[in-house]
């Protein structure tokens, strides 16, 4: 006689029972949840009064329209003539690029170093940022740490792989988390920067400190090769008005030795000549090269700078602080969650060892 094939298979009316079962148990101890709920929200409140307000500062600037302008023809000219004023440059800062930029390692470690006056003394960000989050304290027992020092624009090449982890550290919790920077609107060309932090002062100093650093940095690059071609310009132009000036000498020099000579004497009179060409040549030189160095002079005020602030971070700033509401549901939710996960997993492994 063949033996009847068990079902595995679960009916509705078992499931509902099965759910009617876990809700009365869990009814059942609702003594636990509510001090649970309780003990949670105590501690929320606990965490509101400790927990130290957010201070966001904000910084709106625009971006530079590269246009060729007026002076699109002059710089075809220059071109002509073998001279790279610079005009085309500049392609990295734009769009994302720009935003990635002002997150890189370079430019917050650069700002971390800037110099601001606290309480009439002069100190780096990254000595603030210390202060504020009592990293010295931690120090205070290792002669290794305890020493370290963050000067004002201290030279960053001359830094311990100590002083490098520190500032790594510092630069990694402000990017993570702490600095944003993009468009509110990807229709218009403003971007926002902004930074938050536990010291009103510190978001403020940074915020402001950061945009500086890369306009610097853009002013640096994006101009060096204009700056670079309208030295080379002046260089020469300087040289050839030298050897104009020598070269008029030389014509008057020429003319005073052959003075009151004989028409007939034209040999004699071939210096002089030789000095006019000279003069004349030079002259036409130093035209060009005046005019040359005046374009590379205008094509270096066009391109500084990119960045044109609007809006700079006012105190007092937008302050957002853990509030004890928020610390009374949070905390008793979590802890009620918690007291249930824990009164189902204990239900589970009683059954199961049954």
């Amino acid at each position: 006689m063949d033996k009847p094939i068990e079902n595995d298979e679960i009916s509705l009316k078992e499931l509902m029972l099965k759910l009617k079962e876990w809700y009365f148990y869990l009814l059942s101890q609702w003594k636990i949840i509510i001090v649970a709920f309780i003990i949670g929200a105590i501690l929320g409140v606990a965490y509101s009064f400790v927990k130290k307000p957010i201070y966001s500062a904000t910084l709106s600037f625009a971006l530079e329209d590269e246009k060729g302008g007026g002076i699109g023809g002059a710089l075809g000219l220059a071109s002509s003539f073998g001279l790279d004023l610079g005009g085309s440059g500049g392609g990295i800062f734009t769009g994302s690029n720009l935003t990635e930029l002002f997150k890189s390692r370079a430019m917050v470690e650069k700002t971390l170093l800037s110099p601001v006056n606290i309480d009439g003394k002069q100190v780096s960000l990254a000595e603030m940022y210390i202060q504020d989050y009592e990293w010295r304290k931690k120090w205070d027992n290792n002669p290794k740490l305890s020493s370290i020092q963050f000067l004002p624009n201290a030279n960053r090449k001359l830094f311990t792989r100590t002083q490098d982890s520190i500032l790594g550290i510092m630069y990694f919790d402000l990017s993570r988390d702490k600095l944003f920077v993009g468009q509110k609107d990807k229709k218009v060309s403003i971007f926002n920067i902004e930074i938050s932090d536990i010291n009103e002062q510190f978001a403020k100093y940074f915020c402001e400190a950061l945009a500086k650093q890369v306009s610097d940095f853009y002013i640096d690059t994006k101009s060096k090769k204009a700056r670079t071609n309208m030295a080379i310009l002046e260089r020469q132009v300087d040289s050839i008005r030298g050897e104009l000036n020598g070269s008029i000498t030389g014509v008057a020099v020429a003319n005073d030795n052959t003075f009151n000579l004989n028409p007939a004497m034209n040999v004699r009179r071939t210096p002089s000549a030789r000095r006019q060409v000279d003069v004349q040549a030079n002259t036409a030189i130093l035209t060009e090269l005046v005019k040359q160095s005046e374009l590379a002079k205008v094509t270096l005020r066009k391109e500084t700078p990119l960045i044109q602030i609007i809006d700079r971070p006012i105190l007092p700033l937008a302050k957002e602080r853990f509030g004890k509401t928020k610390g009374i549901l949070l905390g008793g939710f979590l802890a009620g969650f918690l007291a249930l996960f824990y009164l189902i997993f204990k239900r589970i492994i009683t059954l199961f060892f049954q």
